[in-house]
């Protein structure tokens, strides 16, 4: 069973602005999209939890099981690519 919502439909560039600012509020630093947030120090394994949430809240996912990969959350491209493959799955 699916739900209608009024929200605008989710794009590479809408996942990748929300993740852009999400990062940035909570950092207080710029963010390149392909920056590597944890070998840059940015973001720790606690705050790889937070991005879960916020992901999974932001665009109505689950996020579990083999898409916990570190990798999948290494870099804002990364993140906006997981999104749309689990929105494109949950869709399809």
């Amino acid at each position: 069973m699916s739900t209608t919502t009024n929200q605008p439909p989710v794009t590479a560039e809408s996942v990748r602005a929300d993740l852009l600012a999400f990062l940035e509020r909570r950092t207080k630093q710029a963010v390149a999209a392909d920056l590597d947030l944890f070998a840059s120090g940015l973001v720790s394994s606690m705050f790889a939890m937070e991005l879960v949430v916020h992901l999974e809240s932001a665009f109505g996912l689950t996020i579990g099981g083999p898409d916990l990969k570190l990798d999948h959350f290494r870099t804002v491209d990364a993140m906006t690519a997981l999104v749309l493959r689990l929105r494109d799955t949950a869709d399809g």
